[in-house]
């Protein structure tokens, strides 16, 4: 082994382990189909996987169920980091539980207001990812 081999380390990799550039050429309007059609992923991702999908070989597999509303996701993450409704709920369920939950007016309408922001963050949720709550993420 070489000095350059050496400090590279060219010398600890498998042959073929180093991914090689391609070059293409395209067009503003074939190169604006391609990033329409790639759904907002990295357009070399996206060829890459289009291209070796014919093989049945993909590296990367995008979400599931991709964001369709950023907006609605930040407003049910800013709700759940604001509250205290986990750390509240189960404190609930610890004192259901030992059967030390009084079961007072007050303590109903409590439980009812938590789920009630329960179903409220499901449905911001639910529409920040495109689902309308009929599907099953």
């Amino acid at each position: 082994m070489d000095v350059s081999e050496e400090r590279s380390g060219a010398g600890n990799k498998p042959p073929g382990a180093t991914a090689k550039p391609f070059s293409i050429r395209l067009t503003e309007a074939e190169r604006r189909a391609l990033a329409e059609r790639s759904g907002g992923r990295p357009l070399g991702a996206f060829l890459r996987d289009l291209i070796l999908a014919a093989d049945g070989k993909t590296h990367r597999r995008s979400s599931p169920v991709p964001v369709k509303d950023h907006q609605s996701l930040a407003r049910v993450l800013a709700a759940l980091g604001q509250s205290r409704l986990a750390n509240n709920l189960n404190q609930i369920a610890k004192a259901a539980n030992i059967g030390a939950l009084p079961v007072t007016p007050e303590t109903e309408s409590e439980i009812v207001e938590a789920c009630a922001a329960v179903v409220s963050m499901r449905q911001h949720l639910l529409r920040a990812l495109g689902l309308s709550g009929d599907e099953t993420p």
